[in-house]
């Protein structure tokens, strides 16, 4: 139980020397990673859906 106790203190410790992004910074990163990750999913559903229609061909569906 002693350890626990020591490792929540430390983990304190170690999280208050962090340095933490302001609320525009987070805003901004977010902002950033939800447009990337629509990018990739718009060109990974256009590849799925143009592959289907290639199989769907050669498989004669």
């Amino acid at each position: 139980m002693n350890s626990a106790i020591q490792f929540v203190k430390e983990a304190y410790y170690e999280l208050k020397k962090a340095t933490w992004l302001s609320r525009q910074e987070a805003l901004g990163s977010t902002r950033a990673v939800v447009l990337i990750v629509a990018i990739i999913s718009v060109y990974v559903a256009s590849i799925d859906f143009v592959l289907s229609i290639i199989l769907g061909s050669v498989l004669g569906r």
